[in-house]
């Protein structure tokens, strides 16, 4: 089945759709995604496009980062995304990636005076993290860039070299995933993921304060922990020796979903196992991601496959 995409006002396979060596966007990172789950559900023969709303206020948002203007309002964006899943033909979980951009072909660092288009793709992802087995992780060497540097609420394609630096920093040393830690040593956030911990039956998690991206599916979990489990989530912010002392840790997204984590800078985090408040949190994750909880219907898109 070959990946689709909605490009130049159009539908078409992604092998059609291609951007000039000279764009914008290519040079100086001057773009913003999200990244959306369709999920499958093969017996209803449906999928369930998850929190596709929140996603685009989101990219909308960095769009207003980045002067980035959009011929869409919110529910065309969610109309053509929609649309792209149908054409693409898949009847199994599907990726989506909506991308705003800078998209002039000149050269030139700025944001002012430059054409701006939107495009979206749909493909499959494969596993990103171990979610049934957990991972191991390191703190980075890298620090997560502050706000008055590049705009962490901004999910802005630029930054994400301070992602990948931390990402292949850990992978060769061993690790699963990197945890980067803000300018003043605070925990921050994963290389594409938020992080959680519990510690005496508490969940805690960084607040937005501490240079986060403010996750779709972070905001699921502190939903889900209150409203099915009786839950509160404190968030503030969380010194890296308090990764070590945790009873569970777990990093969440939309590659990720729920993926505990068991080791921290070769530490066991508590027993060194999958704890009992991530496993109850996957499965109240997994349950609803198809949309079979009525309870959760405004997060929902359900789609028949098309072709």
């Amino acid at each position: 089945m070959p990946d689709y995409a909605f490009f130049k006002k159009q539908f078409m396979p992604i092998e059609q759709a291609k951007i000039g060596i000279l764009t914008h966007a290519l040079h100086y990172g001057t773009a913003c995604f999200e990244g959306i789950r369709g999920n499958w559900d093969n017996g209803a023969q449906r999928f369930c496009l998850f929190r596709v709303e929140d996603h685009y206020r989101r990219l909308l948002d960095s769009c207003r980062i980045l002067k980035i203007s959009l011929p869409y309002l919110l529910e065309d964006l969610c109309r053509l995304t929609a649309e792209t899943v149908q054409h693409s033909g898949y009847t199994e979980d599907v990726y989506i990636r909506p991308l705003a951009y800078k998209s002039s072909e000149t050269v030139g660092v700025r944001l002012h005076d430059l054409q701006d288009d939107f495009l979206i793709i749909v493909t499959t992802l494969p596993a990103y993290l171990d979610t049934d087995g957990g991972i191991r992780c390191c703190t980075s060497s890298w620090r997560r860039v502050d706000d008055t540097m590049i705009p962490a609420r901004g999910k802005i394609s630029g930054i994400y070299i301070n992602s990948a630096l931390a990402k292949t920093e850990a992978w060769e040393n061993g690790f699963d995933e990197a945890i980067l830690l803000s300018h003043d040593g605070h925990v921050a956030e994963g290389s594409g993921e938020n992080v959680f911990i519990v510690k005496n039956h508490t969940l805690i998690t960084p607040p937005s304060s501490d240079n986060i991206l403010l996750g779709i599916t972070r905001d699921t979990i502190i939903t889900l922990a209150r409203n099915e489990m009786g839950m509160d989530t404190l968030e503030r912010s969380l010194d890296r020796s308090e990764l070590y002392t945790a009873d569970e840790c777990f990093l969440t997204g939309t590659a990720a979903h729920i993926t505990p984590v068991l080791e921290v800078d070769h530490r066991p985090v508590g027993t060194g196992k999958i704890g009992q408040t991530t496993t109850k949190l996957q499965k109240l994750f997994f349950s609803i991601i198809t949309g079979t909880n009525p309870s959760y219907a405004h997060w929902y898109t359900l789609l028949a496959p098309g072709r």
